[in-house]
């Protein structure tokens, strides 16, 4: 219902959604939990009060129960105090965090994005496999088929790949597009790949079923933007040296421009310890469970940068609670243009799959445990 209710306020406020004239972190925000079977009258109601008092309107409709989250500039003490003594609702309060939509405080619930057949930070625990970059047809044909059969619901490989040096190798493009497309048709595994600059979101949307965005692009504020208007989930990695508050700040530009489907990514960040690429985060995860309603994905490969550890770590980020992995796999990885380092073969991939699904069973009664309580 979240992607409806979205939808819903960029035909009111148009394309350019609520951030076209919402500063982000600076405009208020509250939220509206009306009672259980409040009439259609009550509702549009309350949300005529909200528009009287110049804020904007961004519903969440259940089936018993409609939450109305407003943000704009106003009177907030004199809209609460008004709302709340109207027909219907329940109760009114305001959203504290500087990120409005992607807090708790804004949806209790999960957010549970689909993609194609799988439901990212739902029931199933995701697994996203395959190479850094796409490297030729046979590479990423022999990946897909491997990491499908061993499990993975989600391919990945980067056709447009950052690199700190200009002279290393900068991905195949629309070749390697297309070859993830004709991946896709082989195994029915659906794509993420990384998507680096506003100009191109357009075309690695008609590919790909997710677009990522690297963490050096966590703070291009532009191509976040143009992400907003997209009809594509997004996966936002964790910059080297970001906080999470600066993470979630950055998810906001993206829903708060009309896209609600967004995934966060724990992918290490950049400390004094050299042992390992990066330093994995770990309690990211449940500090990012506590604060967003948006799923969380670790990439066990980029935070140790060896594919000896990529193994503990995917086990502990299941029984951390995150929503999925993103794993690099490499049918030759000594041969790999890119982080082959970090890659682990097909044994190795198979092998860590059955390691995890003791891990994933805890994981799934945890998650029928949480539906329960919160019922």
């Amino acid at each position: 219902m979240l992607d409806l209710a979205f939808n819903k306020g960029r035909e009111e406020h148009g394309t350019g959604g609520p951030g076209k004239d919402w500063e982000i972190g600076k405009g208020k925000a509250m939220i509206v939990s009306m009672r259980l079977h409040a009439s259609r009258d009550e509702i549009d109601a309350v949300c005529e009060r909200v528009r009287d008092f110049g804020y904007k309107v961004h519903s969440i409709e259940g089936e018993e129960r409609v939450v109305i989250g407003i943000v704009g500039v106003g009177d907030v003490t004199a809209c609460l105090e008004s709302i709340e003594a109207m027909p219907g609702v329940e109760k009114a309060v305001r959203i504290s965090a500087p990120y409005k939509f992607v807090s708790r405080e804004f949806r209790t619930d999960r957010t549970i994005i689909r993609v194609d057949r799988n439901d990212i930070g739902g029931d199933e625990f995701i697994i996203m496999a395959g190479p850094c970059s796409v490297e030729s047809e046979k590479q990423i044909m022999e990946t897909a088929d491997a990491v499908a059969a061993a499990g993975a619901q989600l391919l990945r490989g980067g056709a447009f790949k950052p690199r700190t040096s200009p002279y290393d190798f900068q991905g195949l493009e629309l070749e390697g597009l297309k070859l993830l497309r004709k991946a896709k048709a082989a195994t029915g595994l659906s794509i993420i790949t990384e998507v680096m600059s506003d100009r191109d979101v357009e075309l690695v949307a008609e590919y790909a079923d997710v677009l990522q965005i690297g963490a050096r692009n966590m703070q291009n504020f532009v191509l976040l933007k143009t992400l907003g208007k997209c009809n594509r989930p997004v996966m936002l990695k964790r910059g080297l040296s970001s906080t999470i508050k600066e993470l979630l700040m950055s998810a906001e530009y993206i829903v708060a421009h009309g896209n609600p489907n967004v995934i966060l990514c724990e992918r290490g960040i950049r400390t004094f310890e050299t042992a390992t690429r990066n330093t994995c985060d770990i309690a990211a995860v449940p500090v990012l469970n506590e604060l967003t309603h948006l799923p969380v994905i670790v990439d066990p490969s980029h935070a140790t940068g060896k594919r000896s550890l990529v193994p503990a770590l995917s086990r502990a980020a299941v029984a951390i609670g995150a929503d999925g992995l993103i794993v690099e796999v490499h049918p030759c990885p000594g041969k790999a243009i890119s982080d082959g380092a970090q890659s682990l073969d097909v044994p190795q991939f198979q092998s860590m799959m059955r390691s995890l699904q003791p891990y994933v069973d805890i994981w799934k009664q945890s998650r029928v445990g949480e539906a329960v309580a919160t019922a």
